[in-house]
């Protein structure tokens, strides 16, 4: 068991410090998302979907596995529906999220598949309007309806402003993978398991599905700088990402570090588009709606938990 003084940094990954630590959580899965497109687009180039999403599981395992060991937290009993429950939470937003998201990214641009998929703050706000209370339900329901307008402008102005030029599976999977992700930001912050326990089963999973996958593809693996990138990809976004996000949510609430999170799809757009990926300019006005929409959708929810 490790031990951990005051300041040590497992004391801190464990507990964090209130409204601060989780802006601070929230800002660090943003930076490393944000490089998450870009790596994989150069990695599909020349490896499968498969391959690298094994890497990416097990890079992510290997990082919950570590976290989970310095918390030196033992495992109390539980009863098989209180373990069921984190378990499915854990195994939809980890490896639905991640797999569905991939799928989308080899079936159509990259680009288009990155602004799809990171409509999910869109689909919480949804719920938010179903489920809850808020201050001003017409404000959001308006700011969600604008950013699925948004999508539909990048689906049909993407590229010679036709509909559906990539694979109708790719974005059959980049909503797939939005509506996996939504689901587990309403979820984690009501769970009571930590983010380490909640995760490193359901990367564990991914590890072992990935791998019959990559086998029965029967194709070379990736040597050298290919491999780093794939392990990046599941220690980086996927591990400390996913692990970041979930800390943030449980220290400060999805309101109020939605603003962070939700600027997203912004530097991750950037970056490709710094890398060569381009937009016409009617899936350019899609993409400044999808992204206003997710800060507005933040913004007021963000206000809403500031006056319960």
């Amino acid at each position: 068991m490790v031990e951990c003084g005051d300041r040590d940094p497992c004391r801190f990954l464990r507990h964090g410090s209130g409204p601060i630590s989780a802006l601070v959580f929230a800002a660090g899965a943003v930076a490393l998302w944000s490089t998450n497109a870009l790596v994989g687009k150069s990695l599909l180039a020349t490896h499968p979907v498969s391959q690298v999403q094994f890497l990416q599981f097990a890079g992510a395992a290997m990082v919950f596995a570590l976290i989970r060991f310095m918390s030196g937290e033992g495992s109390p009993p539980a009863a098989a529906s209180a373990r069921l429950a984190p378990l499915a939470v854990g195994f939809i937003g980890l490896v639905g999220t991640m797999v569905l998201q991939y799928i989308a990214f080899a079936s159509m641009p990259v680009i288009e598949a990155n602004l799809v998929a990171y409509t999910w703050p869109l689909m919480v706000a949804a719920a938010v309007i179903a489920f809850e209370n808020p201050r001003r339900p017409a404000l959001l329901g308006l700011a969600a309806t604008l950013g699925f307008v948004g999508v539909a402008l990048v689906i049909s102005g993407g590229r010679d402003h036709t509909w559906l030029q990539g694979d109708l599976v790719g974005y059959l999977a980049a909503f797939g993978s939005a509506l996996c992700m939504a689901f587990y930001s309403v979820m984690v912050g009501r769970l009571a398991t930590s983010p380490d326990r909640l995760l490193l089963p359901s990367s564990l999973v991914g590890v072992a599905l990935t791998l019959v996958w990559s086998a029965r593809e029967g194709v070379a693996w990736p040597t050298g700088v290919d491999l780093a990138l794939g392990l990046y990809l599941g220690a980086g976004p996927m591990g400390l990402g996913y692990y970041f996000w979930s800390r943030a949510l449980k220290l400060g609430g999805s309101g109020k570090v939605a603003v962070v999170a939700y600027l997203t799809p912004i530097a991750s757009t950037l970056l490709l588009t710094l890398s060569g990926e381009r937009l016409t300019m009617v899936a350019v006005a899609g993409a400044v709606l999808v992204i206003g929409s997710c800060v507005a959708v933040g913004l007021e929810r963000a206000e809403t938990e500031n006056h319960v």
